[in-house]
């Protein structure tokens, strides 16, 4: 995979709004983060910078090169499996995405999700969209420690706030697939176990798209014990030994974390919903009590299937959430793309492949800016009050 070094930019925007990405790939925290925050400087008046990072830097410096570059514009960001940007994907390097214009409308907040209370964290940082007032289009955007709990209860508790009016979109920090610890970035904190938002208010239109492309694969297992995002029982037997066997799990994964986790990165669950399937990130296996960690709930009493994607599954899928997101903008062409991508879904594409992916990306931004990185799980909600996803693409356009 191409490693981002140097600097690039990428911007475009109207009379009053504007929506630029500078990203660099330097070892050192404060010189990279200070080219890249200057080069997404492309206009006046900058409103919010979004900012993903390898979790290899020192995040303290990170942000103070940020605010060396940009003092007083409002920061969130997170640690990441990899950063997106036009140019193509990388690791150990930062993207800057920079939104400006009196068009925009931007106010964020963090809260810490101590004691497991990720539904209450999310519903106070929530409390942010009352600040960006009565813009025409509205969207929450959340970032979020993943490995803290299920990340469900992060959309229950920002739409016990904002109900249905505000959709929300968004993704779990990464650390590199160490599955040890995240950060998330707000202003001048580095922050784990937490919940940052960011409300931005626009003038102009704002859309979601949110695509996985994963299909069934075998017979279905009914989750007859499970607490949260840990599967106990699939078809009244130990999770774990259900799902090893029913994949011919090689040795290595059934008795090493690391090599768990690297194979349950591209077999995911699938769950039947009203809405269609969702997909849970199998995160890790607990070998003592023969059990599942998943990103997020895996109800008890449900059905679960073995899931299955290939590079043309994958990229079909790409292509749908671009032009879902897209339509939604009302004919306008897009200043700006945020792409989170879910790691499972890299994992199955390989380097080539996400070359292709954050290529289509792109085509379809038409000389936009493109932002972005890859996630343990995702956020889109549009409709309803589900909206957490796992190895899916979730893209956000703004008009």
């Amino acid at each position: 995979m191409e490693l981002l070094r140097g600097t690039t930019t990428t911007g475009t925007g109207t009379d009053d709004r504007w929506v630029a990405v500078g990203h660099h790939g330097g070892p050192d925290a404060r010189t990279a983060a200070t080219a890249a925050t200057r080069d997404a400087l492309a206009g006046g008046d900058a409103r919010l910078l979004v900012v993903f990072c390898s979790e290899t830097y020192d995040l303290d410096e990170l942000l103070a090169g940020v605010s060396t570059a940009a003092p007083g514009v409002p920061v969130v960001g997170c640690s990441t499996a990899g950063e997106i940007s036009a140019t193509g994907p990388g690791d150990a390097g930062v993207v800057v995405m920079a939104l400006g214009g009196p068009g925009f409308t931007v106010a964020t907040a963090a809260a810490r999700a101590d004691g497991g209370r990720l539904r209450d964290a999310s519903a106070t940082a929530a409390r942010c969209v009352e600040q960006v007032g009565a813009s025409p289009h509205r969207v929450l955007l959340l970032l979020t420690d993943g490995l803290a709990g299920d990340q469900q209860e992060v959309v229950r508790g920002a739409y016990q706030t904002v109900g249905a009016e505000v959709p929300l979109v968004g993704g779990c920090a990464g650390d590199g697939l160490k599955m040890t610890g995240t950060f998330q970035l707000h202003g001048g904190e580095v922050l784990s176990n937490a919940v940052v938002a960011a409300a931005i208010g626009s003038e102009a239109p704002i859309g979601i798209g949110v695509r996985h492309g994963w299909r069934r694969v075998g017979e279905p297992m009914m989750v007859t014990s499970s607490a949260g995002n840990r599967v106990h029982l699939l078809d009244d037997a130990p999770a774990l030994d259900v799902y090893l066997d029913r994949l011919g799990a090689p040795a290595d994964a059934r008795n090493e974390p690391a090599a768990f986790t690297r194979f349950a990165l591209t077999h995911p669950l699938g769950l039947s919903r009203r809405s269609g399937e969702e997909v849970r990130f199998v995160a890790e296996a607990d070998f003592a009590e023969r059990a599942l960690v998943c990103i997020a709930q895996v109800p008890q009493g449900g059905q679960a299937w073995i899931m299955e994607g290939d590079d043309d599954s994958v990229l079909v899928a790409t292509d749908a959430a671009c032009s879902e997101a897209i339509g939604a903008l009302g004919g306008r062409p897009p200043l700006g793309l945020l792409a989170f991508d879910c790691i499972a879904r890299r994992g199955v594409l390989g380097d080539a492949g996400i070359e292709r992916e954050v290529g289509r990306i792109s085509s379809f931004a038409g000389g936009a800016p493109v932002a972005g990185f890859y996630t343990y799980g995702e956020i889109a909600r549009t409709t309803g009050v589900s909206g957490f996803h796992n190895q899916t693409l979730v893209v956000l356009a703004l008009a």
